[in-house]
């Protein structure tokens, strides 16, 4: 019989970050998982460090770099857990953070993904993610980001999604409304697969008990060119996806401003033009983006009104940035992934 999880790690030249989270994963009150590490074409030994000093991992390699959605697709399909947990390959978690993880998920057999408490690797006192925020305008943002860890948070709370970079997701979900988008490559691939899921009647929750230590963007870097031009694209495409009717006519006008004040933003105050290039990229693929929002919106088991509750209420867009003060530049130690065209 397989595994009750599968804990699934995708790594791109991440050799200084494997032993300090595989480690931690040896060290889980709960046992009953499997480790499948997808490499995705590293040049910096992480493979051969792999192969000698982590046998037990089951170790997929892939000659390029295929993303982060593809690679964790690519486990996906590949094993049979009822449970999968996707977890960065800069992170390090807690003894009882599986454990955690599963009682949650075991709690309701509609509950369809857990998010863990994220807290900065130099910071732990502070959270990096509690989950999934979506208002809206479309935007997305880790929920409590910048907060104070709050030690007395026991019970799993309600939230829109969890963040992938340490989450665990029920097979039977991903079955019913499909894996990561491929097509994102990486960022925001895990807010498509919530609003996915949330729109199939599905339920994510927050597990406070579920903790993690993570090195933010540690591969990417925070405020890259690369990253900020994914994100651009990938919004764009999430809303094309997954907002529902009628709603998204509504406030069209509102996600647009909101999104244009984010782009002047960006190239005024930050003179960086790679979200706008992001934008214009996800026009080439608005066509492909909507014969998949048909199939989504027409399997959907949840009314609009009630998607709509489970987004935040909109704040003023002189508000948004308040969000991401809480995130330093990072300087990156590995060269940026290839471009996908």
């Amino acid at each position: 019989m397989p595994p009750l999880v599968t804990v699934i790690i995708l790594n791109w030249n991440g050799r200084h970050y494997l032993a300090p989270c595989l480690d931690a994963l040896e060290a889980q009150t709960f046992r009953d998982f499997e480790i499948v590490l997808v490499d995705n074409g590293s040049v910096d030994g992480s493979v051969e460090l792999l192969r000698s000093a982590y046998p037990n991992a089951r170790l997929m390699i892939n000659r390029d770099n295929v993303g982060f959605a593809a690679g964790n697709n690519q486990a996906v399909r590949a094993t049979h857990s009822a449970f999968v947990a996707t977890l960065n390959n800069d992170t390090q978690v807690e003894p009882g953070w599986l454990a955690a993880l599963v009682e949650a998920m075991e709690s309701d057999a509609r509950v369809g993904m857990c998010a863990s408490k994220m807290l900065f690797a130099h910071r732990r006192d502070m959270i990096n993610s509690a989950g999934i925020s979506a208002d809206r305008a479309g935007i997305a943002w880790d929920r409590l980001g910048g907060a104070r860890d709050d030690l007395k948070a026991a019970a799993p709370e309600p939230i829109f999604g969890p963040c992938a970079g340490a989450a665990l997701y029920r097979r039977a979900m991903l079955d019913e409304v499909g894996l990561f988008d491929e097509d994102f490559f990486a960022y925001l691939e895990d807010v498509d697969l919530a609003w996915r899921a949330q729109l199939a009647g599905w339920h994510a929750l927050y597990v406070p008990l579920a903790r993690v230590y993570h090195h933010h963007s540690g591969t990417a870097g925070e405020g890259s060119p690369l990253k900020n031009r994914l994100l651009g694209r990938n919004k764009v495409w999430t809303i094309v996806k997954d907002y529902p009717l009628p709603h998204l006519l509504w406030y069209l006008p509102i996600i647009l401003s909101y999104d244009l004040a984010a782009v002047m933003y960006a190239v005024v105050r930050q003179r960086d033009v790679s979200p706008l290039s992001g934008r214009l990229a996800a026009l080439r693929g608005i066509p492909g983006m909507l014969r998949r929002r048909r199939k989504i919106q027409q399997e959907k088991r949840i009314s609009s009104g009630e998607l709509l509750r489970l987004l935040d209420p909109l704040s003023p867009p002189w508000r948004v940035p308040e969000r991401y003060t809480h995130l330093k530049p990072a300087t990156r130690t590995t060269p940026a992934p290839p471009s996908e065209t």
